[in-house]
């Protein structure tokens, strides 16, 4: 029989609440099982980088867009020319820059044989600059860094040993840590990038694909960005982007724990508003870009990553409709079906997600212990972690949604100064 109108209400009420529950619970625990995975694997029986065999490292190119970066740039430049590798030219890209960038990097040059600089006449977008540096790069391996990040001294060789491991491997994203720790929000996102993007990439690339190579700090094969298209210039986050694109085109995208570059992250709302906004038009827009590609069974194995994404924009706009019908359920209290529970107010639910957190950056710190040792001292704020950037996710991608239909292909995409944080 044809459940009546208030029957289905409440089944549908409680699926809802159901996928609002377990599809974070499901994540976390698959995350941290690929993760494991990972760790036993790969990462532990890695020796400390003097304990390997020494390998005859070919050259590199270390390129550096920068966008109005006066306050960090020569501190990345001084990082960047004093790695320790063999053989390496630095390529920094000024696009455009309205600051005092451009002079600074025309400074360095006099003192710095192995860095040029090349000036764009006005602000193009990261990607034009990294495509610039690409061309004009001497050498087939790159090492890509942002214009505030201080690349590890070994990082470079833990990069190229996994390109030159394999013809196969397009691509190498690093493991960028924090540096700015001072605010709850700098606190929390040193235990988000170990804790949550740490241990995603890890169980990713034991499943198979990443979803993205982080643009702070990554490397390629010139020869892999080149079948690939290079850098997308119309899209908001060109790392998603090209990780997209080489793995689509059957290139293998890897992940090193060990390469590791120290980064500015926002400290403020309105910063990070403007950062996650953006991260999450550029994933819808790979995502709505690629729907057709994915149609093919020689892409297949790109299809876990794709769902996995669909999944969490449902999930996204599952936690807002919550939301809203939940206030309306008080607004209008004879409405029965509103009342059968409250997603706002903890509880059992509440308490296991809750746990499940504080386990998965226990674990997290386990992992990391070995390439960040100051991490422990953050496990305290991460009982934030659900209730400040589960909800500027919920919000970003429910706004970011509709802004990424509308943006067409084409259109430039700019870049302006981020939040740099609070330096301590």
């Amino acid at each position: 029989m044809f459940p009546l109108p208030f029957d289905l209400l409440h089944w549908l009420w409680a699926a809802l609440l159901g996928y609002a529950f377990y599809y974070p619970l499901f994540m976390a625990y698959l995350w941290m099982a690929g993760a494991l995975h990972y760790y036993f694997h790969y990462e532990r029986k890695e020796p400390p980088l003097d304990a390997l065999p020494e390998l005859d490292y070919p050259p590199i190119s270390i390129l550096i867009p920068c966008f109005n970066e006066e306050d960090s740039v020569e501190e990345t430049l001084r990082y960047a020319l004093a790695v320790d590798y063999p053989e390496f030219e630095v390529i920094a890209i000024d696009d455009g820059s309205s600051d005092a960038t451009a002079g600074l990097l025309d400074e360095a040059t006099r003192r710095e044989p192995r860095l040029r600089v090349v000036h764009l006449a006005q602000n193009q977008g990261k990607a034009i600059a990294l495509n610039t540096g690409c061309l004009l790069a001497r050498h087939e391996h790159l090492v890509c860094i942002d214009g505030d990040a201080l690349l590890e001294p070994n990082a470079p060789k833990w990069l190229v040993r996994q390109l030159i491991g394999s013809p196969r491997v397009g691509a190498v994203t690093g493991n960028p840590r924090i540096r700015n720790r001072s605010t709850l929000f700098g606190k929390v996102q040193v235990g988000e990038f170990s804790s949550i993007i740490g241990i995603i990439k890890r169980a990713q690339r034991t499943y198979g694909r990443l979803f993205t190579i982080s643009g702070v700090i990554a490397a390629f094969r010139k020869t892999a960005v080149r079948q690939a298209g290079y850098w997308s210039d119309d899209v908001l986050t060109e790392d998603i982007d090209m990780s997209w694109k080489l793995q689509l085109a059957h290139w293998d995208v890897r992940f090193e724990p060990h390469a590791q570059a120290w980064i500015l992250m926002p400290e403020t709302f309105r910063g990070l508003w403007k950062q996650r906004l953006r991260w999450a038009k550029g994933g819808l827009q790979v995502l709505l870009r690629n729907a057709g590609a994915l149609c093919s069974w020689q892409k297949r194995r790109m299809w876990p990553i794709y769902a996995e994404y669909l999944f969490s924009l449902v999930w996204a706009y599952v936690m807002i409709l919550l939301v809203v019908v939940w206030l309306a359920g008080m607004l209008f209290p004879q409405i029965g079906w509103m009342q059968i529970s409250s997603p706002l107010v903890p509880g059992w639910h509440g308490m296991v997600l809750g746990m499940t957190c504080l386990l998965q950056f226990t674990l997290s710190k386990c992992l990391d212990r070995r390439h960040d040792h100051g991490i422990g001292r953050n496990f305290f704020w991460m009982i934030w972690y659900p209730l400040v950037f589960w909800t500027i996710h919920i919000v970003t991608t429910v706004v970011a949604l509709p802004q990424a239909v509308a943006h067409g292909r084409g259109l430039r995409a700019r870049w302006t100064s981020p939040d740099r944080g609070v330096r301590a």
